[in-house]
């Protein structure tokens, strides 16, 4: 029984924990047809939970199948990669080429001229799907290992011709 409710917890949030990711990224749809399925196992590992609390070891499984689930579904998603990211960069040392590069492998980069505390940079705005994350990282490293680099989520994308690329599916070739 404790196995059994150890396993059905694990399974239920880590649905849970997916469901929740793709609802704050979007997904409202997929997130509906994944709670279905969510709600069904909640269901039967509460009831088994519940017909057996008399037993402490039925409650420490449900606990740590919980918090199982948790890391299980955090590890699923950041695998999934959904969504898309900013990374701004800045450089001292690869001035244009850096830019110029990552254009050519198909990224969408915005590049300005900037002052730091030591003089001239060249800033840039990247956009990336995150499953392309790694890559771009690697990417600037590879040119600039000094480069200073900061990510975010990008929630909401509009215009520009990046967008079209992505479309029509003829990025990162």
């Amino acid at each position: 029984m404790v196995l059994i409710i150890f396993s059905i917890n694990i399974v239920y949030v880590t649905f849970f924990t997916i469901r929740m990711i793709m609802t704050l990224k979007g997904y409202r749809y997929l997130a509906a047809g994944v709670s279905m399925i969510e709600v069904v196992i909640y269901i039967v590992g509460l009831g088994l939970v519940l017909d057996n609390l008399d037993q402490l070891q039925n409650l420490i499984a449900y606990a740590l199948g919980y918090g199982s689930g948790v890391v299980i579904g955090s590890k699923i998603e950041e695998k999934m990669a959904l969504g898309y990211i900013t990374v701004n960069v800045i450089t001292s040392e690869a001035g244009e080429y850096l830019p110029k590069m990552l254009r050519e492998k198909g990224y969408g980069v915005t590049d300005w001229n900037a002052n730091g505390r030591d003089g001239g940079r060249q800033s840039m705005q990247i956009l990336t799907p995150r499953k392309m994350e790694l890559k771009l990282y690697k990417a600037i490293q590879e040119i600039d290992p000094k480069a200073f680099i900061i990510a975010y989520e990008a929630k909401t994308i509009h215009g520009g011709f990046w967008v079209k690329t992505v479309k029509r599916g003829n990025l990162y070739k």
